[in-house]
């Protein structure tokens, strides 16, 4: 559909090639410089009437249906079982272009691009792993095989372009709650179980003085399906939280799809589980190879997590 868009514009317009020539042609400055002025333009020519009919149908301006107060509670309960490797940092509202594409394996199309080469954040993942990036590289100039490991966290409102089945389940705009960890490899995958067993106690400490002990909650771990010692790093992650948490179910997920091709080895996730047994997904995560690719070092490694902070709200019966 898009593609007929574009060929329809260009047919209209008189030029042919004209997205082509303008993403390839046109300087990164040059080419903020034309949309800033078309935008302008267009600017000048609305009343606000328009503006607020925008505001009211637009689906990605309207307001959170949770309340702030919740969402603020939320975030000071999770800030404050935090694990004091993690240093909490507070995100800007835009990344670099190409963020979700050129360092996650999502489309461009899912994300919300400026006229000034930057995109709105649609996942705070992706912008920790480029902090992390940055971080892991310093540390790396000063020694090249440095195992100081980078952590940090980040509450951020993230805004997603795609459209979702049902916009209410999977509004445009959410706050999450995510974590990131980077590192060098040390061998039987010691950098990933260190590291995702700090992010999975984090969330069951957080979601437990949140909630409460109930409802239950489960921790699926599933791998790629190429790593022979799967069983042994599971029960490796599995030990101390079992000995930790009361009401916690650990099970090895070895039929979950979702997150293949985005995450590399190691994932999980982690639901709530109501009485009446239906299940809300709470928390996804794993290890994935953006800071390899972005430090062109096979010996990096990263782990990623994110809570959605509307759904635990939501489950805590004050929305």
């Amino acid at each position: 559909m898009t593609d007929e868009i574009i060929a329809r514009i260009e047919r209209e317009v008189g030029v042919p090639g004209l997205a082509s020539l303008l993403a390839g042609r046109l300087g990164a400055s040059d080419l903020q410089s034309l949309l800033l002025e078309v935008y302008r333009l267009r600017a000048r020519r609305r009343w606000p009437s328009e503006v607020l009919s925008d505001y009211e149908a637009d689906r990605f301006v309207r307001p959170s249906k949770s309340s702030p107060l919740r969402l603020f509670e939320w975030d000071r309960v999770a800030l404050s079982r935090l694990p004091s490797e993690f240093e909490p940092i507070e995100l800007s509202p835009v990344c670099p272009l190409g963020t979700s594409a050129v360092v996650a394996p999502v489309s461009q199309d899912w994300a919300v691009t400026t006229a000034r080469n930057t995109e709105v954040v649609s996942d705070s993942t992706n912008v920790l792993a480029l902090e992390c990036g940055l971080r892991r590289r310093r540390l790396l100039r000063s020694d090249p095989r440095s195992r100081r490991s980078v952590h940090l966290a980040a509450s951020h409102r993230v805004l997603r372009a795609q459209r979702y089945r049902d916009p209410e389940s999977a509004p445009q705009h959410f706050r999450l709650f995510a974590l990131c960890s980077a590192g060098r490899d040390t061998g039987n995958f010691g950098f990933e179980i260190g590291a995702l067993t700090l992010h999975v106690r984090f969330y069951l400490a957080a979601l437990r003085a949140y909630l409460g002990v109930f409802p239950a909650l489960r921790v699926a771990l599933s791998d790629s399906g190429t790593i022979p010692t799967f069983p042994e790093l599971a029960e490796r992650l599995f030990a101390p939280i079992q000995a930790e948490f009361e009401n916690v179910e650990c099970v090895v997920d070895r039929e979950r799809d979702s997150g293949r091709g985005y995450y590399a080895g190691l994932c999980f996730k982690i639901h709530a589980i109501e009485s009446s047994g239906r299940e809300f997904e709470l928390v996804d995560g794993g290890a994935v190879d953006w800071t390899q690719r972005l430090l062109s070092n096979a010996k990096e490694r990263l782990i990623i997590s994110g809570i959605g902070s509307e759904r635990v709200c939501d489950l805590s019966g004050d929305g």
